[in-house]
């Protein structure tokens, strides 16, 4: 959270002896909402957007997103100019003292007179005051300071029952209960950069010294940088106040765009806001910090000694996150610290290197055999190789690994990692997918090895881009019965993939049909699936007409708790026109390079009208919403900015 822009550290500069007075503009209206679903957002979180973002909307529909192109984090507050008077500059009006003609030396005797009305005085009710015709009354001339008594002001009564300072009930409480009520206030994402936001932490900083340091680790604990303004600002806060910098936990770039702010990298280069120098003067100053989130808009301001300090100098850093880093200087400053003394053991267990294409394979086989206590791998498009995949410590506790499009991998073994290595015994989110079109790595042998393998743990499972046959139905059955997530491959017929959902009917022809087929009704376990990727199939090869068939129950209610059927771009166009999407309770809705098949809720509602809605959020997916996330997150966010779209906007 970018808590800089409200902090109460520095001041805003005032303005005392001026005749017009600025004043921001109001806020924008913005329909960019992320909210959670079936919580009521306040207004400044609702228009906040940034630059390549994937938001959520609250809406009664799951897969439901907005993009936005801009930032408006770097949006500069407009100012106008109000020409009324300040409460202050008509206080200061004197009155003005007309002596007696007899006696002109005299100050008991005379006339006094207010100085608005000194010259050509036509009575009280024509003085103005703030703005306003004054009435003769004594709040008026108060204001205008011609009164000869100071008002009596009533004393209060202590309340017998009123706690006395520090005393009271909510201050009375445990340090760790108070500040997870105080989190509650803050908005994890910051707002566009006009409105004001977290206004109820500044009143909360002004109530009360607990409060005030409950409320300071609230508002620094987490620190989102939109852009190198707001990174400029927090530095110079942390740097003149240090104990700031002891608060931070997170620091994250996954909503960085220095775009609107800079037309060249030279400009950006000059104003030396974020810069290698600067980032290390940062990290330098935050010595507790756990996560730190880049992404490829600040690859070029991580160097050798950044990339020192996050692995050796931070004891307490636990995630890391590199999304979409691929650059040459990005290589170039992993490759220059290879060649240092690493502990045999790092303190990170959340990594993500998503995309990072270009790291070489030394990378790999110098980091992974040191994170013994990694639970979170995200190496999805990287160069890992089988040597660097098997030297993960046998005592690591994996629950998240996502190996999509690694194309040095080999089948036998990845297989035989999943199979017998002790760190993925307890797997939750697994993704093998790849894009078929360019790279394989499972075939119909490899899956038939691989499925029965996999853990019991399972809950979102990704073979994308294998080859598979009708056999494998009956091997993936199991895991539905645990599965929420399953990406499917190719060459599978519709009639196969409905077997997912409903037992087998009996064809031995025995003359027992009707006994058999109660019996697998009454043994039949039924699925937990609610996503179903299908996308590897395009329009030419998902028969329509057997989808919408009456035999099939992959769109009808017997398919329930399903609600998200990934399908192709092609195919989403043909779904969309089609009446019978509709007639079934489908929606379609898109994002990026991605389409979804979503159940409408309430279309098959309960008896007592409540639907079966489900809003899909799931503590293994660490903040996010919506089904089938192609990137593993590292921190337990909001997922926005570029994260949000590489998570779900983007093909494997």
């Amino acid at each position: 959270m970018d808590q800089t822009t409200t902090s109460p550290v520095v001041g805003q500069p005032s303005q005392q002896h001026s005749t017009a007075k600025l004043k921001q503009s109001p806020t924008p209206d913005s329909s960019d909402s992320m909210d959670q679903h079936g919580i009521t957002t306040p207004p400044d979180k609702s228009s906040r957007s940034s630059f390549s973002s994937v938001r959520e909307v609250d809406l009664d529909m799951a897969q439901t997103f907005t993009s936005t192109k801009i930032s408006s984090y770097s949006r500069q507050p407009e100012e106008a100019i109000e020409d009324i008077p300040s409460p202050q500059e008509m206080a200061t009006t004197q009155p003005h003292f007309i002596p007696p003609v007899t006696q002109p030396n005299s100050k008991l005797h005379g006339c006094w007179f207010p100085a608005v009305a000194a010259e050509g005085f036509q009575g009280w009710k024509q003085i103005g005051v703030r703005g306003r015709q004054a009435s003769k009354s004594y709040g008026d001339l108060q204001a205008l300071k011609i009164v000869w008594s100071t008002p009596v002001i009533p004393t209060k009564k202590k309340d017998p029952e009123r706690p006395a300072p520090g005393q009271s009930s909510i201050e009375k409480l445990p340090t760790e209960i108070l500040g997870q009520i105080i989190d509650h206030l803050v908005l994890d994402v910051p707002p566009n950069g006009i409105s004001a936001r977290n206004v109820d932490l500044m009143c909360l900083l002004l109530t009360s010294r607990t409060l005030h340091s409950a409320t300071l680790n609230a508002l620094y604990k987490n620190i989102t940088i939109p852009h190198s303004r707001i990174f400029r600002k927090f530095l110079s806060h942390i740097s003149q106040n240090q104990e700031l910098g002891t608060i931070v936990r997170r620091l994250d770039f996954s909503h960085f765009n220095p775009m609107p702010l800079f037309s060249t990298a030279s400009e950006r280069a000059t104003t030396r806001d974020l810069t290698p120098e600067t980032l290390m003067q940062c990290l330098e100053l935050t010595p507790f910090l756990r996560e730190f989130l880049a992404q490829e808009y600040v690859e070029e301001d991580i160097d050798g000694n950044v990339l020192r300090k996050l692995f050796f100098g931070l004891k307490r850093l636990q995630g890391i996150d590199f999304c979409g880093c691929s650059s040459a200087g990005f290589k170039t400053a992993f490759q220059s610290i290879l060649l240092s003394d690493w502990p045999e053991t790092l303190s990170i267990s959340r990594l993500s290197l998503h995309k990072c294409i270009t790291l070489p394979p030394s990378v790999f086989e110098t980091i992974l055999p040191r994170l013994g206590n990694l639970t979170h791998l995200d190496l999805s498009g990287t160069r890992v190789t089988d040597e660097a995949l098997q030297s993960i410590p046998h005592n690591a506790k994996i629950t998240h690994l996502n190996l999509s499009t690694c194309k040095l991998l080999t089948a036998d073994v990845v297989i035989h990692f999943l199979a017998n290595h002790p760190a993925v015994r307890e797997l939750v989110f697994l993704s093998l997918g790849a894009d078929a079109r360019s790279h394989q790595l499972l075939d119909e042998d490899d899956l038939t090895k691989l499925i029965p393998a996999l853990p019991h743990t399972l809950r979102s499972l990704s073979l994308k881009g294998s080859k598979m046959n009708s056999s494998h139905i009956d091997l993936l059955r199991p895991l539905t019965k645990h599965l929420e997530e399953l990406a499917l491959g190719r060459r599978l017929k519709i009639s196969d993939i409905d077997r997912l959902f409903v037992p087998d009917e009996d064809s031995s022809g025995d003359g027992d049909g009707d006994s058999n087929m109660v019996d697998a009704q009454l043994a039949w376990v039924p699925h937990t699936l609610k996503y179903l990727d299908l996308s590897d199939y395009t329009a030419a090869e998902l028969d329509l007409l057997t989808l919408f068939a009456r035999s099939t129950s992959l769109l009808k209610r017997h398919s329930a708790p399903l609600e998200v059927v990934e399908v192709a771009e092609d195919l989403e166009k043909r779904l969309a026109k089609s009446p019978v999407t509709r007639r079934l309770g489908w929606a379609v809705t898109e994002n990026g390079s991605r389409a979804w098949l979503v159940r409408v809720a309430g279309h098959d509602s309960q008896e007592d009208g409540t639907s079966s809605r489900d809003f899909g959020f799931r503590s293994w997916k660490l903040g996010a919403s919506f089904w089938g996330m192609r990137k593993v997150p590292v921190a337990v966010a909001e997922v926005g900015g570029m994260y949000g779209s590489y998570m779900f906007k983007r093909r494997l």
